[in-house]
């Protein structure tokens, strides 16, 4: 397709979500479902604009998943700004850990017992397709970092952990294939995929997050340096994080979502002791940036909203690319019964299953119980797992079916809960406010 067209199709579709985005939230819809159908007319089955066959171009595909994932749980990070030694967060760890593990095992038994896949292609589709989407559940996402609302927290930390947690299933399922070292009686997978990956994605992407976020606010606060450009510190923070976690051969995408959630917290710290405290009011353009920007008690703060401003930005950007994908992809699948009978099962039985166990005795009220079990939204992480095991040499009938699967589940959960999150959310929000309003 020649670039005056791509520029064409693109401008349309981002001006029309600029004037109808506020209408969308009013309505049963979703961006993703927009760009999903648009995707669609783009592909083989329409225009014939994209081709993205996953079996001809699975690098290019990773690589752009890759890159919109990092970019989603960088912004998840930020997000999330309750202290970690506040309560809530013990359940979005296990949502991504417990429930999880336990999703991976249910999809595994189903491929496994009743579609007859043998099991390391068992556990690498339980990989795919266990971890839930950032990106795709924005609209059951916290809005600020503030936000304590149990729901939005829970299914905020869950889709920006689970991601990388779900890549040691995954190197399993691959490892069983033979298409992965997992050393002997999977020393090497235990030591290093699970152990070493999980602390040391999330402590390098901590270290570097907490180093960087205090040395921009010192500069900041004592020499008026540093001030600006906070698009590069997004962006060169999350490279650093996925770049030198995954030279030590620890997860990067844990590691990108922990140096979110530490640059957000540098604000707590940002007070500069002896540095002069000067109000900011009746300052006005670059003065009142400036002043604002360098101020010891707001640098920190000032700083974690313009990277989470623009990161965000970033995130809608990238949700619209990968979602025009997998609508382009859809032709390349064989949809069946067996498929829609599976899709239904991982959203109906499977998800739910996991988070009754991983909820087990958790403080949650029924409504939330169901809510989080509906939301157990697909979408950017499995289509870079699948694409990640198709360029590590997945191949064989196996590929079709990972294919057929992955891509099914997540348009389908691009329509079904883009369809229900608003009428859900807006419920559970008028119960919320009425149980409120009892107490």
């Amino acid at each position: 397709m020649s670039l005056p067209i791509w520029a064409l199709v693109i401008g349309a579709l981002l001006v029309t979500m600029a004037l109808t985005g506020s209408l969308l939230k009013r309505l049963p819809l979703s961006a993703s479902m927009l760009y999903l159908a648009v995707g669609f007319g783009l592909g083989t089955a329409g225009w014939g604009l994209m081709a993205p066959d996953p079996r001809q171009v699975p690098d290019i595909l990773e690589r752009v998943a890759e890159v919109a994932l990092l970019i989603s749980l960088f912004s998840v990070g930020l997000k999330l700004g309750l202290p970690l030694s506040s309560r809530q967060w013990r359940l979005p760890v296990r949502l991504a850990f417990a429930s999880m593990a336990v999703t991976v095992g249910l999809i595994a038994a189903v491929a496994f017992f009743v579609m007859g896949l043998p099991l390391g292609a068992a556990v690498l589709l339980g990989g795919i397709l266990a971890p839930t989407d950032p990106v795709l559940a924005s609209d059951v996402q916290v809005d600020e970092p503030g936000d304590r609302d149990l729901l939005r927290f829970s299914l905020t930390g869950e889709g920006g952990l689970n991601d990388g947690a779900a890549f040691p299933f995954v190197f399993l399922g691959l490892g069983l294939l033979g298409l992965h070292d997992l050393g002997a009686a999977g020393w090497r997978w235990l030591a290093i995929d699970v152990l070493w990956g999980l602390v040391g994605g999330l402590g390098i992407g901590a270290l570097l997050g907490m180093m960087i976020g205090r040395l921009v606010v010192h500069l900041r606060t004592h020499h008026q340096e540093a001030v600006g450009l906070d698009e590069f510190l997004a962006l060169g923070l999350v490279a650093l994080a996925y770049g030198i976690a995954q030279l030590a051969h620890a997860l990067g995408f844990l590691a990108v979502f922990a140096a979110g959630l530490a640059l957000q917290r540098v604000k707590e710290d940002s007070r500069s002791r002896g540095a002069p405290k000067e109000g900011t009011a009746g300052l006005q353009g670059k003065t009142a940036h400036l002043a604002v920007a360098t101020h010891p008690d707001l640098a920190g703060a000032y700083m974690g909203q313009a990277v989470r401003g623009f990161n965000e930005q970033l995130e809608r950007v990238a949700e619209l690319v990968i979602v025009l994908v997998v609508g382009a992809m859809l032709p390349y699948v064989h949809v069946d019964w067996a498929t829609l009978g599976f899709v239904l099962l991982l959203f109906g039985i499977l998800r739910p299953l996991s988070v009754w166990f991983g909820l087990l005795g958790a403080p949650v009220s029924r409504d939330q119980r169901f809510l989080i079990s509906w939301f157990g939204i697909r979408g950017i992480g499995s289509i870079y797992y699948l694409m990640f095991a198709l360029n590590h040499g997945l191949s064989g009938s196996i590929v079709d079916q990972a294919i057929t699967l992955t891509v099914t589940t997540v348009a389908a959960s691009i329509v079904i809960h883009g369809i229900s999150v608003t009428p859900l959310m807006n419920l559970y929000t008028r119960r919320k406010g009425g149980r409120s309003h009892r107490e």
